[in-house]
C-alpha cells in the first residue's frame, strides 16, 4: 500500500487554510454505485439515535449505523456506538478506499439521508478516540448533497461548499478537525436518498 502522502497526490486538494481536504469526483468501487446504495438501504439495520445538543436530547435528522473491528466503540454527542461486524460489501469498499488514500481504517459510520429533510449539524470529528489528527475518508452514494465547512476561529474565512457527487470520495486529515466544522443542510428541493460512509480509525477506547 502506498503512503498517505503519495496517495493524496492522486486526489484534488481543496485550498483551505489550517486544514487538509482532498476530493475525488469518482471512485472506482468495483461495483455499481446504485447497486451498492440499494444493498445498503435494504441490508443495514439503520437506527435513529437521540443525541445531546446543548444539554437537550434530540432525534438525529438522519439514520445511522456503526461497523468496525471488535472493540472500536465510538462515543459522540452523548451516545456510544458498539460496532456491528463488517459485511463483505463494506470490507470491499474499505479495501478500495485504503488503497486510494494510503490510510488504514478500523471502523465506519454510515449516515442515511432519506430525503431533503434529513441533514447533519455543524460539528468536528474530534473525539479523543480518533486521535489528535484524525484521517477520515468519506464516500458518498446516491443523491448529490452539499457539504459546508466553516472555520472555527477565523470569522473572515468564507465557508467552503463542496458538492458531493455519488461515488465521490472526500478525505479530511491533518488539522482539519481542529480548525473546521462541517455539516449538511436541509434542502428546499425534493431529492432522493443518499448514504455517506465515513471511514475512521479508533486509536483509543472511548470514555
Amino acid at each position: 500500500m502506498s503512503s498517505l502522502l503519495d496517495a493524496t497526490d492522486r486526489l484534488e486538494r481543496i485550498p483551505i487554510a489550517d486544514g487538509e481536504v482532498y476530493y475525488s469526483h469518482k471512485l472506482e468501487l468495483g461495483c455499481d454505485d446504485n447497486e451498492a446504495l440499494d444493498r445498503l438501504i435494504a441490508d443495514v439495520p439503520w437506527r435513529q439515535e437521540s443525541i445531546l445538543v446543548w444539554g437537550k436530547m434530540y432525534l438525529q435528522p438522519r439514520l445511522v449505523a456503526w461497523y468496525g473491528d471488535s472493540g472500536s466503540d465510538y462515543t459522540y454527542s452523548g451516545i456510544t456506538l458498539t460496532p456491528l461486524p463488517w459485511t463483505d460489501l463494506l470490507l470491499e469498499i474499505k479495501r478500495t478506499i485504503e488503497t486510494v488514500t494510503g490510510a488504514s481504517f478500523n471502523s465506519v459510520l454510515l449516515n442515511y439521508y432519506r430525503d431533503n429533510r434529513d441533514s447533519m449539524g455543524f460539528h468536528s470529528d474530534d473525539e479523543p478516540e480518533l486521535g489528535l489528527r484524525p484521517v477520515i475518508a468519506s464516500l458518498s452514494l446516491g443523491e448529490e448533497r452539499t457539504l459546508i465547512l466553516k472555520h472555527k476561529l477565523n470569522k473572515l474565512a468564507k465557508p467552503v461548499r463542496l458538492k458531493l457527487a455519488s461515488n465521490s470520495l472526500l478525505l479530511m486529515k491533518g488539522e482539519t478537525q481542529r480548525y473546521w466544522t462541517h455539516g449538511i443542510a436541509k434542502e428546499s428541493r425534493q431529492c432522493g436518498p443518499r448514504i455517506n460512509l465515513t471511514f475512521r480509525r479508533i486509536v483509543s477506547p472511548g470514555p
